[in-house]
């Protein structure tokens, strides 16, 4: 049988490479590597030593290998998220401050909704978003208010495809799930109740760009119980028409910003 990386060009042999490390797979030996790509071990061999003299991976003491700091240092140089999370900062900050769980930032990107920031602390709710994963469009807030948004071809494409449930309550029937993006579109926000774990409730609003296509949404996640939707609801709209306004502005670099949007930290208060 032929190898399964048979035919593919040198740069997809080192995506492939790239693309084994993830959350639950951040350090990882060479034959490791080798089982997740489908590449042999000595292509893995000439592609790592690359990679580690271009300091794109590196070596841990324990002699696996992970992601190196400048194959950071050039994806956060990507303009799309560059301009997006500067212009955010100042409001998520706020909104982080005002729930005290988490708050993020999430991209359309291929069939997933990519984060590009979040803010948490340690004490909040069970969420297994980072910065940089893939979430699924169907199942998370960020995914839902981009599907939203998204041309009518992809929403298609993607409802056509299985869809996996996380929990009982995520929505994986095409049907129910058309109607929860059209209610996106009508009321600009969605809330999730336990999409993705049983204990945490979010609530999502689209970021628009200065010209009014939507670039980005913007969530909280809260724990359920107790949770006032419609209270995050109202913080979410004010911080996208912050980010949208900022977008259209210069940005300045030589300093922090100092853009305060709530003057309290509590949900009783906003």
């Amino acid at each position: 049988m032929a190898h399964k990386s048979a035919g593919r060009s040198a740069l997809a042999r080192v995506l492939a490479v790239l693309e084994t490390f993830d959350q639950d797979n951040s350090a990882l030996t060479v034959s490791r590597i080798s089982k997740r790509s489908g590449l042999p071990v000595p292509t893995v061999y000439r592609i790592v030593a690359e990679l580690l003299e271009m300091g794109l991976l590196e070596r841990g003491s324990d002699r696996r290998l992970h992601v190196g700091v400048r194959l950071w240092e050039i994806a956060s140089r990507a303009p799309r998220a560059l301009g997006l999370r500067e212009a955010a900062m100042p409001f998520m900050e706020d909104l982080h401050a005002a729930t005290r769980q988490h708050t993020q930032l999430y991209v359309l990107e291929g069939c997933d909704a990519l984060v590009i920031e979040r803010l948490s602390t340690r004490s909040a709710v069970t969420n297994v978003t980072q910065v940089g994963d893939r979430q699924p469009l169907h199942a998370t807030t960020g995914g839902l208010v981009l599907l939203a948004h998204a041309s009518l071809h992809m929403q298609d494409s993607f409802l056509s495809a299985p869809m996996r449930a996380y929990t009982p309550n995520t929505p994986t029937d095409p049907a129910e799930l058309r109607r929860i993006l059209a209610n996106i579109r009508t009321r600009g926000y969605v809330v999730c109740d336990g999409y993705i774990t049983p204990d945490a409730l979010g609530v999502g609003t689209p970021v628009y760009s200065p010209s009014g296509d939507v670039i980005a949404a913007l969530s909280v996640v809260v724990p359920r119980d107790g949770a006032q939707p419609m209270t995050h609801v109202r913080a979410l709209r004010l911080s996208s028409r912050g980010i949208t306004d900022a977008l259209g502005k210069p940005q300045v670099r030589h300093g922090p910003q100092n853009i305060r949007l709530f003057p309290f930290v509590n949900n009783e208060q906003l």
